[in-house]
Parts: C-alpha cells; sequence; structure tokens
C-alpha cells in the first residue's frame, strides 16, 4: 500500500503531536497537588487515578511512535519515488 504524501504528512504530525500532548500530560500528572495522583502528595503512594492514566499516556506513547514511524515512511518512500 503506497501512502499519499499529505497522508503521510499527517501521520507524522500526529505522532508528533501525540508526544507532545502526552509528556506535557504525564509530567503533570507527577507534579499533581490535587491529591488525586498521590495521596496526601507523597510520590512514594501512588493512588489508582496516577496508574490508570499512566497507562493510558504510555500506551499513546507507543501508539504515537507506531504512527508517526509509518507516516515517515510514507514520507522517505514518497521522496524516493519522485528522485
Amino acid at each position: 500500500m503506497k501512502l499519499t504524501r499529505p497522508v503521510s504528512w499527517f501521520l507524522a504530525a500526529f505522532g508528533i503531536w501525540s508526544w507532545v500532548i502526552w509528556a506535557t500530560f504525564a509530567k503533570n500528572l507527577w507534579k499533581d497537588s490535587g491529591g488525586q495522583a498521590f495521596v496526601n502528595g507523597d510520590h512514594s503512594q501512588p493512588t489508582a487515578f496516577f496508574w490508570v492514566h499512566l497507562l493510558l499516556a504510555i500506551t499513546s506513547f507507543i501508539l504515537g511512535t507506531a504512527v508517526g514511524i509509518i507516516g515517515l515512511r510514507g514520507i522517505l518512500a514518497n521522496r524516493r519515488a519522485v528522485e
């Protein structure tokens, strides 16, 4: 299957976007001072909220990376086809 140039760029951009958004989310989750992520703000006692959202972030990092790689491969294939 050959990806078109716009689709390849969209997938690569989505991979980057996913990393930016979820890295920010993970950083904010770690800094949580509202008591949802950690018991009494103690980082040695994460809550279920923390674990669920950490799992969401890790899954999104993996999927974002996979989608970004597919997009990058499409971009490179389109460049080789033009040359």
